[in-house]
C-alpha cells in the first residue's frame, strides 16, 4: 500500500481551499491545505492564483501582503510576484535574483468553491457528473465535518455493499461494474441490484422506487467522490452529491456539496430546491450511522471476502495515482502497510 491510507503521500488532484466568496477581487488569503501553506489571491481583473505562501526572500507570509493589479506584493520588503510565482519587482534594486520565484498551483472555481491542484498545470478541471455537463447548476453545501481516519478509508463507504445490508438494512444483492478514464485517475463504480420483496419496508421501496436500485460513485484522484443515487427509479430524479476530502492532522475534513440542474421559472426553481433538499436528507440518513464507524477504526484488511471486491478495486486504483510535490516522502520510497 504505497499511497493508499498513507498520510505522507498527497496524490495529484483537486482539493477545496475555501468558498469562492471568501476571495473577491483584490483580496488575498493564506491557508494550510493538506499540510502545505499556500496563498490565494484574486487580481483586479478577476483572475485567481495560488502560490506557495512564504516569500523566497525572508519567508514572510504573503497572506498579510496586498494585491496590486495582477501582482501580490509582500508586506515586508514589497517584492511583487505574478500569478506564475515569478518576482516582477524589487523596490530597492532593478536586478531580480533567479531564486526569486515561488511554486504556482493550478486553480479552478466550481460548485461555489475555490479548488487547488498541487502542480502548476492540471490535466483538466474539477471533475463533473456526466449527465450534468454543460447544464446550469445549483449547488448547496453543509458545513464541513471531520473524521478520525485517512480519507481513503471513509471514501470507500459508498461502495461497501456489505455495510448497506448490515448497517443500513438495505438487503440488496449488488452487482459491480467499473469504468475508468484513460489516465486512470477517475473511476466509476456502478452497483445495481433487485430489491427483495420479503419485508414491508422492502415492498414499500419497490412501490416507490421500482424493482431495481442503481447508484454510481465516481472517484477522482482519490480525494473527491461524486455520488449519484436514485438512478432509473420511478418517481424521483437522480440525486447528486459531492464529497470533497482534505487530509488534516488528525484525520480528514469532508465537505458535502449537493448538486442539481437549475430549472427555469418559479416552478422549476421550486423543483430544484426540492431535489437539493432530498439529496441532503438522503445524505443525513446515512451520515451519522457511518460516523460511528470511521471515527473508531484501525483499518487492517486481512480477511477480505468476495463481496469486498469493490474495496479491493478501490485500493488498487488509489495505489496507481501520482504523488504530488506536497508529499512528505519521495514517490520511490516504500511504505509499510497501515
Amino acid at each position: 500500500m504505497k499511497i493508499f491510507n498513507n498520510p505522507n503521500i498527497i496524490a495529484k488532484g483537486w482539493y477545496i481551499a475555501c468558498p469562492s466568496k471568501d476571495i473577491p477581487k483584490g483580496r488575498v488569503k493564506s491557508l494550510t491545505l493538506c499540510g502545505q501553506k499556500i496563498v490565494i489571491f484574486r487580481t483586479a481583473n478577476g483572475q485567481l492564483h495560488a502560490l506557495d505562501a512564504y516569500c523566497p526572500h525572508l519567508g514572510t507570509d504573503l497572506g498579510i501582503g496586498k494585491v496590486e493589479g495582477n501582482f501580490i506584493r509582500c508586506y515586508f520588503h514589497h517584492w511583487a510576484f505574478d500569478g506564475e510565482g515569478t518576482c516582477q519587482d524589487i523596490p530597492c534594486q532593478k536586478e531580480i535574483p533567479a531564486k526569486a520565484k515561488l511554486q504556482a498551483y493550478s486553480t479552478d472555481e466550481k460548485y461555489g468553491f475555490i479548488w487547488v491542484y498541487p502542480d502548476a498545470k492540471a490535466p483538466e478541471g474539477v471533475v463533473e457528473f456526466d449527465e450534468l455537463k454543460g447544464k446550469t447548476l445549483m449547488a448547496m453545501f453543509d458545513k464541513p465535518f471531520e473524521r478520525g481516519c485517512h480519507h481513503h478509508i471513509c471514501m470507500m463507504n459508498g461502495i461497501d455493499a456489505q455495510h448497506l445490508q448490515t448497517v443500513h438494512k438495505l438487503n440488496i444483492d449488488m452487482k459491480l461494474s467499473l469504468q475508468a478514464n484513460a489516465r486512470g485517475d477517475i473511476i466509476d463504480f456502478t452497483l445495481n441490484g433487485e430489491f427483495p420483496n420479503t419485508t414491508p419496508r422492502e415492498r414499500l421501496a419497490r412501490q416507490i422506487l421500482g424493482n431495481y436500485y442503481e447508484y454510481t460513485m465516481r472517484y477522482a484522484h482519490g480525494c473527491i467522490g461524486l455520488l449519484t443515487i436514485m438512478k432509473k427509479v420511478k418517481f424521483v430524479a437522480p440525486l447528486h452529491m459531492i464529497y470533497a476530502y482534505t487530509l488534516i492532522d488528525k484525520g480528514t475534513r469532508i465537505q458535502p456539496i449537493y448538486i442539481a440542474e437549475k430549472r427555469k421559472g418559479i416552478l422549476g426553481a421550486f423543483k430544484t430546491k426540492i431535489l437539493l433538499l432530498l439529496t441532503k436528507a438522503a445524505y443525513y440518513f446515512l451520515r451519522d450511522e457511518d460516523g460511528m464507524i470511521y471515527d473508531n477504526i484501525n483499518y487492517n484488511p486481512n480477511a477480505l471476502l468476495s463481496i469486498d471486491e469493490p474495496l479491493v478495486k478501490y485500493m488498487h486504483y488509489v495505489d496507481q495515482l501520482q504523488p504530488s510535490i506536497w508529499s512528505k516522502e519521495s514517490p520511490e520510497t516504500r511504505f509499510p502497510h497501515h
